[in-house]
């Protein structure tokens, strides 16, 4: 990654992922667990970012699950989850993802947990660039940003490189 399309870097991204885990908290303070739904790739990843900074900061329980589904074709995928749904009964869910373009694979990814009683379903991203053609709107975003559609918003949450770049 060049550095000169960094947007934010691996200290300012960490702290964003932080600042979530704060409101997380803040909106689901008398929860004893929730489950934090990631979708597969960046988004579980920024998951498992936030089940530590969440274990850190409050008592409660984090149960982790990745969302699996075909980002290209998510219509017709099915969405795989790696926990029974049976486990999620009743529970608060967050899905994550790490940019929220369009809003369309938040939208079928959110498909796995209509046929579940859920106490309140919720979604977090890391970025938020708002060119939605879908319905969906994150409850927790650490950087929303202006871009073109022709720009690309990449986020590397492992290694050196972590961060969030402009391309």
């Amino acid at each position: 990654m060049s550095t000169a399309n960094l947007i934010l870097d691996k200290k300012q991204t960490l702290q964003k992922i932080r600042r979530i885990a704060f409101e997380i908290y803040e909106h689901n303070f008398k929860e004893k667990d929730i489950v934090l739904a990631g979708v597969d790739g960046m988004g579980y990843s920024f998951a498992q970012l936030l089940q530590k900074e969440l274990e850190e900061i409050s008592p409660i329980k984090v149960i982790l699950v990745k969302v699996s589904l075909d980002k290209e074709a998510p219509s017709q995928s099915e969405v795989i989850l790696d926990l029974p749904t049976d486990q999620l009964k009743n529970k608060t869910i967050i899905v994550t993802d790490d940019v929220l373009n369009t809003g369309k694979t938040l939208a079928y990814s959110l498909k796995a947990f209509l046929d579940i009683k859920v106490k309140k379903l919720q979604t977090a991203v890391v970025v938020n660039r708002g060119h939605h053609s879908f319905p969906i709107i994150a409850d927790y975003v650490g950087l929303s940003l202006a871009t073109s559609l022709k720009e690309r918003i990449e986020v590397l949450l492992k290694g050196k490189e972590a961060g969030v770049y402009l391309s």
